[in-house]
């Protein structure tokens, strides 16, 4: 509810003409400090809203732009018409749907919504006497207090438990949950009952009001594998064209008919954007599909896309594309798949593959049955009787309009006029247009739609709420950006000095990405890892791989909370500065057994001093000299910081480490120098290392130890 006054600030009108057109409506409302209930303001809603110019979809506007372009070109070409033509026009004119008839049809439909709709379910549950709050760091004593009984007795039950705890010692939520149950309470962490925290927060729908809801479907893959083609050909065969305009995409998603079932497509430029959603604590999709061309087969990009299509934890469905082409070879792909742990059926696996032509449509219906197959056995429900939640696809701002958001709705129903809050951006609900760009007044679970009359920009991957009335929404809103700037309110890496922390909390697996200087090292840390076994918790390498460490490494450890682990790699400082940004640890090394060690050290909480490298130099290799006392002498170029004799060193070539040692010596013109600056040219030896190479790059470090 808001007064009348809050009402006319928020629509922008004086309060005595939002009385007058209460007393038109015939509303029970006299002065400004009056309340309006939902039903209040949605009648005002509507009426304001038939004032208000109507927008025209894609549609109507390549109408009129079709009929101008028409007109213009008879003008032009001083063309006579006839009465047949006339005739003609007339029957076109009258088959397609005049925007003032759209309009009016529009409205029609959104006053019998309006008239008829029921009110939704709030999403802000009323917590019962039976449920205990959990907040982070509770102790025996508040558990207690809270339970209504003597701390003594707690303990007693913890001994029983095996557990020796002090009264203000803290407990973590599965410790307390054993608690709690022999008090028939419901122990709930604190952040899930909190409405402003709707990322985290619990809603319980009961069974009989939740409905099979479409299934939402990413497709990923190596770049050229056909991912462009396959939606293409999809959205013609299956979208029912629109009488005028075709086939009109006008967000990042869209939704096909098959087989008399909705199935919803993202359409994500790639798997970092999927999982960059992810990082920010969206999950978006039900079901991957990885596109594989039977002529190419496995590349990098189609290694990343398994990598982050695992880590999401969502069925994968294998499409290999291409396969009309005289040199496809399925069976080759199906190979390489098992190398990445992606069995097909076929082989006993539980992978499910089919074998498609992105071009022919070959296969294509049989993928389509294959994913309404997926989905059936997921069982995908939602509750369209309460107020929308979801996530944004994308967002960008019109110089008309201004902020438009493209939504994915995940559970609820959203409306025209609905009060919703947006990552920590708050409106109400002006336009709201399917996938077609055509208006509509609701859209139902599973729905991608495009909105407008935020107050800011969100961002993709923002989780969004609608609400009951919008000082609700407000307020919501102003919590979220006062904790925004308290703390990132992105997840972040992990660090090794966490983990203990974590382990104590409950975590019990430890995500790695591990990166190596080549195949037989990347094995052999990776099964290392794997063998490590400290209290049942089980390290999980979610990605390893040859070569340096990179970007996608980053945005993948940031989504799934994990350390990266380089072996004889080095990452770009591009790298360094992101993972900084994003608070994820990169850990180098160059012996195994090193890595064993601190990660066991680190699981135990007895971590030794960390060291932290500074790099205190950098410089290229730009001419090779060879003397037969000395060696070979790097003809170098100082690029950055300073370059002092005898300091720690590492040669990178094509981002892989082949070095690590010391200077010998510096000659700088014919003199021998303890250090050279930035823009310097020099004459540099290393100690046991002559494979050195003109393009080679190198950097000088020390090793400054960390305060905890």
């Amino acid at each position: 509810m808001m007064s009348v006054l809050e009402y006319a600030q928020d629509v922008n009108k004086s309060v005595e003409e939002i009385l007058e057109l209460a007393k038109k409506l015939e509303l029970t409302i006299q002065g400004q400090d009056d309340l309006l209930s939902e039903d209040d303001i949605i009648l005002l809603d509507n009426e304001l809203q038939d004032q208000v110019d109507y927008v025209p979809d894609k549609e109507e506007e390549w109408e009129e732009k079709v009929e101008l372009e028409d007109k213009a070109e008879d003008l032009a070409q001083g063309v006579r018409v006839d009465g047949e033509t006339l005739v003609r026009k007339e029957k076109t004119k009258k088959a397609i749907p005049s925007n003032k008839e759209k309009k009016d049809e529009f409205l029609r439909d959104k006053k019998e919504i309006y008239r008829h709709r029921e009110k939704l379910q709030s999403n802000q549950e009323n917590i019962s006497d039976n449920v205990v709050l959990y907040k982070e760091g509770m102790t025996v004593s508040d558990l207690a207090e809270v339970l209504g009984v003597m701390p003594s007795e707690l303990i007693k039950k913890l001994m029983k438990l095996g557990v020796m705890a002090t009264l203000n010692q803290a407990i973590n939520f599965d410790v307390a949950e054993l608690l709690v149950v022999d008090y028939d309470k419901v122990l709930k962490r604190e952040e899930t009952t909190d409405i402003a925290n709707f990322e985290e927060f619990e809603i319980i729908d009961d069974e009989k009001d939740l409905i099979t809801r479409p299934s939402v479907v990413t497709i990923m893959g190596h770049v050229d594998h056909g991912k462009t083609s396959l939606l293409d050909y999809i959205r013609k065969t299956n979208v029912v064209s629109s009488e005028a305009g075709g086939i009109t995409q006008a967000i990042g998603a869209y939704q096909i008919t098959y087989h008399d079932q909705k199935i919803t497509f993202i359409d994500t430029p790639g798997h970092e954007a999927f999982t960059e959603m992810r990082a920010r604590g969206a999950s978006v999709t039900d079901i991957v599909i990885i596109i594989v061309a039977a002529d190419d087969g496995v590349m990098p990009q189609t290694k990343e896309a398994i990598d982050h299509a695992k880590a999401a934890k969502v069925p994968i469905i294998v499409a290999i594309n291409k396969i009309d082409k005289p040199n496809a070879n399925a069976d080759k792909v199906l190979t390489e798949l098992a190398e990445y742990g992606l069995t097909p059926e076929e082989w006993g696996g539980d992978t499910l593959v089919a074998r498609i032509s992105a071009k022919t449509g070959e296969g294509v219906e049989e993928l389509l049955d294959t994913i309404l197959l997926v989905a059936e056995m997921k069982e995908l429900k939602a509750n369209p009787k309460r107020y929308a939640s979801g996530v944004v696809l994308e967002s960008r701002l019109d110089k008309q309009v201004g902020s438009i958001a493209s939504l994915l709705i995940q559970n609820g129903t959203l409306r025209l006029g609905d009060p919703v809050v947006v990552g920590t951006a708050y409106g109400k609900i002006r336009s709201l247009k399917n996938d077609q760009g055509q208006n509509i007044v609701e859209a139902g679970p599973s729905t991608p739609v495009e909105i407008t009359g935020l107050n800011e920009l969100p961002a993709a991957g923002d989780k969004f709420m609608a609400f009951e009335t919008e000082k609700q929404a407000r307020e919501v809103s102003n919590h979220r950006k006062i904790r925004a700037k308290e703390a990132d309110t992105n997840r972040s890496g992990m660090s090794l000095e966490d983990l203990f922390g974590a382990i104590q909390d409950g975590t019990k697996e430890i995500n790695i990405v591990l990166k190596a200087d080549v195949k037989g090292s990347e094995e052999a840390v990776k099964h290392s890892l794997e063998k490590i076994k400290v209290e049942d918790i089980k390290i999980n390498v979610i990605r390893s791989g040859v070569g340096t460490i990179t970007e996608s490494d980053v945005v993948l450890a940031k989504a799934s909370h994990a350390i990266i682990i380089g072996f004889n790699v080095k990452p770009s400082n591009k790298t360094m500065e992101m993972a900084k940004e994003d608070s994820v640890e990169i850990r180098l090394y160059n012996i195994i057994y090193k890595v064993v060690e601190d990660m066991e050290a680190a699981m135990k909480g007895m971590l030794e001093p960390l060291y932290e490298e500074k790099t205190t130099g950098e410089g290229e290799i730009r001419q090779i000299f060879k003397f037969s006392k000395v060696g070979n002498i790097a003809g170098s170029h100082v690029t950055s910081g300073v370059i002092k004799n005898n300091s720690e060193v590492r040669i990178i070539r094509d981002g892989i480490v082949i070095y690590t040692g010391r200077i010998r010596s510096i000659q700088h013109e014919k003199d021998q120098v303890k250090e050279v600056k930035k823009d310097m040219d020099c004459g540099i030896t290393f100690e046991n290392f002559q494979d050195i190479k003109v393009g080679d790059n190198f950097e000088t470090f020390e090793q400054v130890e960390i305060k905890r």
